[in-house]
């Protein structure tokens, strides 16, 4: 069967919940209320003639599943209804799409303006792995748009953001990046796995492609790596032939309905986590000896007022400054009974890291610590917090 002749997607004018819950009754899985997974390789035809025409485009046919999967097709019609897309691919990683979506959008010899604090695997892969292609990229701050002008070339032919950053938690003029883009003729791609399309939807400001590592929120449950690109028909199109065929980081069915369910839930659990991430963070920011939370919910945020025009929400993931040495937080971190020390984000479980500093220097200014608020009660997060800190007597 055809992608095209498939049942119809969900409604376009629903809302993200109800996009995000519904099903149509169908009748080919006898109304089953999920996604069958279908865990086959290959499907077969009727007749050559069928056969031919889906080899012939194996893109928009149900060939082989390294190109096409009914259980993760419904993943990306889901993601591209909710980030306002036309279309999109899953991958098998958060960075598989990362890196997919850049090799989609430069050649030999062309220029990369990236914001500076990106995901670390992200400034690797821009700084180090791309040179042997001769493709230079160039770290600018973000938060100013003056530095991200003056970063570009005439060789410029991507900007590649995050926003908010998953460490410093920065923002980047998502409206004015677009236009700057479009002046240069240059893609634009967004990192836009903090926010989710249920706080944030780049597309709508003018940025052409955007990324999620659904091993984050959209996941939820801390089982599952994938990643997802969402953007118009022609730009997935053209993914789907290049970078996703012959890269070959597929997602697999399994992975698909595990991201389903946790996909059911994420408006709920968006709206949950925002509410404790920010009852966390204002805690914290009264404590003597923090010098800054970098979270965008709250007033005192440098970039709160961008945070209101371009986002409807925030996440739970957020870090602070603080002026004490890096082994004492280390000590009062590994005193936590409810945060857990681990990398990534985005599950039930909260977690904390004591960022390791970036220089040989013994008396560095502060310290970052990295946050992320899960689903337990934030009255006992605080309280552990607050037990921690009384502990080492601060």
């Amino acid at each position: 069967m055809s992608i095209e002749k498939q049942p119809s997607s969900p409604c376009k004018t629903w809302d993200k919940q109800t996009i995000v819950v519904h099903d149509c009754h169908d009748e080919r899985h006898y109304g089953a209320v999920t996604m069958p997974l279908y865990q086959n390789s290959l499907f077969t035809f009727p007749c050559h003639e069928e056969f031919y025409e889906a080899l012939d485009s194996p893109l928009h046919y149900h060939l082989y599943s390294r190109g096409n999967n009914p259980s993760v097709n419904e993943l990306e019609r889901r993601l591209a209804l909710l980030e306002g897309g036309e279309a999109a691919r899953c991958f098998a990683s958060g960075m598989a799409a990362i890196s997919a979506s850049i090799m989609s959008a430069v050649k030999a010899g062309d220029h990369v303006i990236c914001v500076e604090s990106v995901y670390g695997p992200t400034r690797q892969f821009l700084s180090s792995y791309l040179l042997r292609f001769g493709i230079e990229t160039t770290f600018v701050n973000g938060e100013c748009m003056a530095s991200i002008e003056a970063a570009v070339r005439p060789n410029t032919t991507l900007l590649f953001l995050e926003s908010p950053t998953s460490m410093t938690i920065r923002l980047q003029d998502l409206r004015a990046c677009g236009e700057l883009a479009q002046r240069i003729g240059a893609t634009t791609i967004i990192d836009n796995t903090w926010a989710t399309p249920i706080h944030q939807n780049p597309l709508a400001l003018g940025i052409d492609l955007v990324v999620h590592s659904l091993t984050k929120y959209v996941g939820g449950h801390s089982d599952i790596m994938g990643g997802v690109i969402i953007g118009s028909k022609e730009r997935l199109e053209r993914i789907g032939q290049e970078e996703f065929l012959l890269f070959g980081g597929i997602m697999t069915p399994q992975t698909a309905c595990l991201a389903m369910r946790g996909l059911r839930t994420l408006p709920l659990r968006m709206e949950r986590l925002g509410q404790n991430g920010l009852q966390v963070a204002a805690y914290l920011e009264q404590l003597p000896f923090v010098k800054r939370v970098n979270h965008p919910g709250l007033p005192s945020y440098p970039q709160y007022e961008l945070a209101q025009r371009q986002m409807s929400g925030c996440g739970s993931l957020f870090s602070f400054e603080a002026e004490l040495p890096v082994e004492q937080l280390q000590a009062w971190a590994d005193r936590l009974e409810f945060f857990r020390i681990g990398v990534s984000w985005g599950g039930y479980e909260s977690l904390v890291q004591v960022v390791r500093p970036q220089t040989a220097e013994e008396n560095e200014p502060f310290v970052l610590v990295r946050l992320y608020v899960g689903l337990e009660d934030p009255n006992l997060l605080i309280g552990d917090m607050s037990r921690s800190f009384q502990a080492l007597d601060l």
